[in-house]
């Protein structure tokens, strides 16, 4: 794997997210509640900080989790809620060592079809439905794993220029559409919460 991303918007963080398979899988399970760029910048904050240019599945596992979670709460944070989130990485490798020998790789490189890649990525600690359909997506339109049925399987993540995650950011405009997207789904959410009647 070694393709040029560019979801955390900086070149060293972008690289090792086109060249690391772990490090794609702990952007894309840090992007919740916080923006894109600084969840996809996680990864590369975390191997600095435990002083390598890759994260490695089995040292991850084995850290002591307060330490660990002490790596990730150093200023600048590598989330909002750092500890939470050391927990989820940790648990997320814990079962990448467990299932796949440590090789993050391995969930997608043998995978028959589009569905089973996407039961497999949902059975990631850490990654729901949503999750697993937006990380097919980019593996399917920008990491060159396109199982059978990949599209279908990543449902409108997967549809061609949806613009409705990172799966479609390639660069400062594609983000700017996906932002774009993603405030317009939030105003409908508000909007069809606002509509509903109250309960007396």
């Amino acid at each position: 794997m070694d393709v040029t991303l560019h979801l955390a918007q900086d070149p060293e963080a972008d690289a090792l997210l086109g060249r690391s398979p772990l490090a794609a899988l702990t952007g894309m399970l840090l992007d919740q509640q916080i923006p894109m760029e600084w969840a996809f910048k996680g990864p590369e904050t975390i191997a600095r900080r435990m002083g390598t240019d890759d994260l490695d599945a089995h040292d991850i596992a084995a850290r002591d989790p307060e330490e660990f979670a002490a790596l990730l709460s150093a200023k600048p944070a590598v989330h909002r809620y750092p500890g939470s989130m050391a927990k989820r990485v940790q648990t997320m490798c814990q079962y990448l060592v467990e299932h796949y020998d440590g090789d993050a790789e391995a969930v997608w490189r043998d995978a028959g079809s589009g569905p089973e890649l996407l039961k497999r990525l949902e059975a990631l600690p850490g990654f729901g439905k949503q999750k697993a359909q937006i990380f097919l997506a980019l593996l399917g339109k920008q990491l060159g794993v396109a199982p059978e049925g990949w599209r279908e399987a990543a449902g409108a993540y997967g549809e061609a220029k949806s613009y409705r995650s990172v799966a479609d950011i390639t660069g400062p405009e594609s983000l700017a559409k996906v932002r774009a997207h993603k405030q317009e789904m939030k105003a409908a959410a508000k909007a069809a919460k606002a509509a509903q009647p109250k309960k007396g």
